[in-house]
């Protein structure tokens, strides 16, 4: 294993066993679910949006040490941001699992830990699953479930 590799996999367990933003939010006024059939992993995405500025964001849920580091990272990723911020980061991160990202995700900060992903395409539903429930909260004040399937 490289020291890039090792470093990757520290930053994801470690945000697996100290999931950042983890909890329920009092006053949230966006929230959607998202579910991952094939392997069983849950979430549920709570915002406080103030106009058009994400000011809160936590996350519940269970799932692999993948998705709830996906999950805790993103909560703190998109904390302060605009909704189009957001959204633009939902794009590049999305890109970069998918493997298609040109540069490796560099402008990413810790998210880059999730460049490997793409080797595994049952991984990249793990990874995305938090994702594609922000976005889901976000576009609609009352979003039907997200699913990976």
């Amino acid at each position: 294993m490289t020291d890039l590799q090792e470093l990757y996999q520290s930053v994801i367990l470690d945000h697996n066993r100290k999931p950042r933003n983890f909890g329920e939010l009092a006053g949230a006024n966006r929230e959607a679910d998202g579910k991952n059939p094939l392997c069983g992993d849950e979430v549920h995405v709570a915002l406080v949006v103030d106009g058009d500025m994400i000011t809160e964001v936590k996350f519940t849920g269970h799932g692999c040490a993948i998705s709830k580091a996906s999950a805790s990272l993103m909560t703190a990723a998109v904390k302060g941001k605009t909704r189009a911020e957001a959204e633009a980061l939902f794009e590049r991160f999305h890109t970069l699992v998918l493997g298609k990202d040109a540069d490796g995700g560099k402008d990413l900060g810790q998210l880059v830990v999730f460049s490997g992903v793409s080797r595994f395409p049952v991984r990249v539903k793990c990874a995305s699953l938090a994702w594609h429930t922000l976005k889901a909260a976000l576009e609609s004040e009352a979003p039907a479930p997200v699913s990976t399937e």
